[in-house]
């Protein structure tokens, strides 16, 4: 199924590792992308290494720009957490929340996580 099918079905679909590699700037209109997500190798440190936080918060305005949700990989302090919502990034996802884990203990984890939520 090709990206524009894809898209016609509802799925979304995420730039992965944005800003590294094979992640060039004319996928952003050549595909319909959802998604920006910010490789983990900016959000590392982000708190102390000012050139991340910049081409972070460059990543992030870019994306909003072009109506996209911009989502943090590779979080894993709660330093990192409170630099990236005060930038506005959107999603955050990495180790300070959870990590890998079996699909049954991750039943049990939402169940926990959405009652203290509640």
């Amino acid at each position: 199924m090709g990206c524009l099918a894809m898209h016609k079905e509802r799925l979304s679909l995420s730039i992965d590792d944005f800003g590294t590699g094979y992640s060039s700037l004319n996928y952003l209109y050549r595909f319909p992308i959802d998604n920006l997500k910010i490789d983990r190798s900016f959000i590392q440190n982000i708190h102390a290494a000012p050139e991340n936080l910049a081409v972070t918060k460059a990543i992030i305005g870019l994306g909003h720009t072009l109506g996209l949700e911009v989502v943090a990989e590779g979080v894993e302090h709660d330093t990192d957490v409170l630099v990236l919502q005060d930038v506005g990034c959107d999603e955050l996802q990495g180790f300070h929340f959870a990590r890998p884990m079996p699909a049954e203990q991750f039943a049990d984890w939402l169940a926990t996580h959405r009652a203290m939520a509640a």
